[in-house]
């Protein structure tokens, strides 16, 4: 199953796939396109990638998570090309028979994306500029859009 898609995100399939009834913890974390007081006009974000790289790379990650995690049933998304403000850019689903392993292994999957995952991402500002992010979250100016 594709984990990149230029579409919306919706919860409702993503929840429908762990679903089961043997878990008795789901965790949910939505990462979403903000503009805060310090982000300088953020409009959305324009997200690019190498599918076939990030699909592979989601997959060792997602392995991993279920080698630590044997019981989990995890669903995740990440969207590429533009994404607004206030829209989710990436979803993680975690279903397991206790909720302090969902929470564990939602956080460990969202911080392993953030730090391997190959996607390169563009703020686009209010002013016409745009900000390439660097993985590491250092920002570097260019110009206009």
């Amino acid at each position: 199953m594709p984990y990149l898609t230029a579409s919306p995100l919706a919860l409702e399939p993503l929840l429908a796939e762990v679903t089961a009834p043997e878990c008795g913890g789901t965790c949910v974390f939505l990462g979403t396109v903000r503009d805060g007081p310090g982000d300088g006009g953020v409009t959305g974000i324009e997200y690019s990638a190498y599918d076939a790289m990030a699909e592979a790379e989601l997959d060792r990650i997602l392995a991993e998570a279920r080698r630590q995690w044997g019981e989990a049933r995890i669903a995740v998304r990440h969207r590429v090309g533009l994404v607004p403000a206030e829209e989710a850019s990436v979803a993680i689903v975690v279903a397991t028979p206790h909720r302090a392993d969902a929470f564990a292994a939602c956080r460990y999957l969202i911080e392993e994306i953030k730090r391997r995952l190959p996607i390169w991402k563009k703020e686009l500002r209010a002013d016409g500029t745009a900000t390439w992010v660097d993985p590491a979250g250092h920002p570097s100016m260019v110009g206009p859009r």
